[in-house]
């Protein structure tokens, strides 16, 4: 069996080098294989940060794009609501008020609506980076906890908060982002006067957020569908949301090295248990 000369290995080895930090330049002129692959190696390269150029001018145009629709759509939106806060308090007539409380829910919906694509538009597109660092957990679930009180308090259900000194690496807004989204889905799909439970569990190289409920739960057919975006199960068409919620968590993990998971029953609870490395 032949080997290539030391030389050789030794200039493959500088031009990986030189690639790698975007330092590389042909440096022989001839007609020896080593020479034709430097050409080749030269036209990858080129054709590489070409489409690394056309990527960030890409991403630039996104950018500007969500910049836009969330910033033309905030204003109109916040009028419609100011206006229909209005009507709610000053429209008595029986015939008007349901059709006015309708605006109202509809504007929200909306309203969330177009939130949650922004979120997700930035996560897919990298617009906006998470910034993981090392750092308590218990704060985090405090803060989202404090944000699902209300509604946990409208269907009087007890939401319970196991105490913990666990650390983990993670980003503080996003992570708050998706223990509140699983909050919401525990308080949305649990009966009034039940109880949901948050929890965190130590591994060796993951700190988990598990959200406990004893809610409708999900059939196990329908389990790797739930973190898609947009979808939403025929059995809950008639609650409130748009199916992009648990899709966001998954993100937002995937995005910071975890991952997420659910144990769930039809009829019995669900657990959603957030991943965060440690």
């Amino acid at each position: 069996m032949r080997f290539p000369r030391l030389g050789v290995m030794k200039r493959l080895e500088e031009m990986l080098e030189d690639a790698i930090n975007d330092t590389f330049k042909e440096s022989v002129y001839d007609e020896s294989r080593l020479s034709r692959l430097e050409v080749k190696w030269k036209r990858f390269l080129s054709s590489s940060v070409s489409s690394n150029h056309r990527l960030l001018e890409e991403q630039k145009k996104i950018k500007m794009l969500i910049s836009d629709i969330s910033h033309q759509t905030k204003t109109p939106l916040a009028n419609i609501l100011l206006y229909t806060q209005l009507l709610q308090e000053k429209e008595t007539d029986p015939e008007l008020v349901p059709i006015v409380t309708n605006i109202k829910e509809q504007s929200e919906k909306l309203d969330f609506l177009i939130r949650s694509l922004v979120k997700a538009s930035r996560l897919e597109s990298e617009v906006l980076m998470l910034n993981p660092k090392q750092e308590a957990i218990m704060p985090c679930i405090r803060a989202a906890a404090a944000g699902a009180e209300e509604a946990a308090a409208l269907k009087e259900i007890s939401l319970i908060i196991e105490e913990t000194d666990a650390k983990a690496n993670y980003d503080r807004k996003w992570t708050e982002e998706a223990i509140g989204n699983l909050l919401d889905n525990a308080i949305k799909y649990s009966s009034a006067g039940s109880e949901v439970r948050v929890r965190v569990t130590e591994y060796e190289m993951f700190a988990a957020v598990s959200v406990t409920d004893s809610g409708i739960g999900i059939r196990e057919e329908e389990q790797a569908q739930i973190f898609e975006r947009f979808y939403r199960s025929a059995e809950v068409a008639e609650e409130k949301g748009v199916g992009i919620g648990l899709y966001l968590v998954r993100e937002i993990a995937a995005k910071q090295g975890g991952y997420v998971r659910v144990k769930s029953k039809h009829g019995a609870g669900s657990t959603f248990s957030l991943y965060m490395a440690k």
